[in-house]
């Protein structure tokens, strides 16, 4: 009797859903984009590495803007949601420490998401640009703020100025701190919030440019 042999059965990729299919193509975007930017992305390569033709990506999103909106819009969400749920603390002090770590852990958890919001968002995106992210941010450290302002006696009129002011000095070292790491999270938050808390306990009722006012007198 003659061996028989063995059939064996095909292997065919599983096809992909729409909904999958859409996940698929805003992965690979967000990474490109955190690589080259907006500019330096082309509908070609995001189809090439997704292994669809061009008009898959087409009929998903319309073109490369319709990605970088879903991507930049997502990333904005993120960051925003991880801020607001850090603010817990019962005093300002913790509030603005939480407030801190969290932008921090989005730079460290999502890098290709925070460089791409970092890079100053294209037009494109329809959701604004990174100063309009750290305007965001800030309206939710303002309300701290102003209420800290009134128990000291300071105008509370003036919180919005100084939320502006830490959430960018927050956001920019996040950018330094992103590409070298060092040191560690905590200790970086830690710092930061050294600078500002120390300088907020210090705050002149009305402060003046002392160099500018030595200048008057001696005009």
């Amino acid at each position: 009797m003659g061996a028989v042999s063995e059939q064996k059965p095909r292997t065919s990729r599983k096809r992909m859903t729409g909904k999958e299919r859409r996940e698929q193509l805003l992965d690979i975007g967000r990474e490109l984009f955190a690589e080259r930017g907006f500019d330096g992305t082309s509908i070609e390569e995001i189809a090439a590495r997704a292994g669809v033709s061009k008009p898959v990506v087409y009929e998903h999103f319309g073109g490369k803007e319709g990605i970088y909106a879903v991507v930049v819009d997502r990333e904005m969400h993120t960051l925003l949601g991880m801020v607001g749920e850090s603010l817990t603390a019962d005093h300002a002090r913790g509030k603005i420490e939480q407030a801190a770590l969290a932008l921090l852990q989005y730079v460290e958890e999502n890098s290709q998401g925070f460089r791409i919001l970092a890079r100053d968002s294209h037009a494109a995106s329809g959701t604004g640009s990174f100063a309009s992210l750290i305007s965001d941010i800030a309206t939710q450290v303002e309300h701290i703020l102003a209420e800290e302002f009134r128990e000291r006696g300071y105008d509370p009129k003036l919180a919005p100025l100084y939320a502006q002011s830490l959430v960018g000095m927050v956001a920019l070292t996040g950018q330094w701190w992103l590409e070298v790491r060092k040191p560690k999270r905590e200790v970086v938050a830690a710092h930061l919030v050294n600078l500002a808390w120390n300088g907020l306990s210090s705050l002149e009722t009305k402060p003046r440019l002392e160099s500018v006012q030595r200048k008057h007198q001696h005009e």
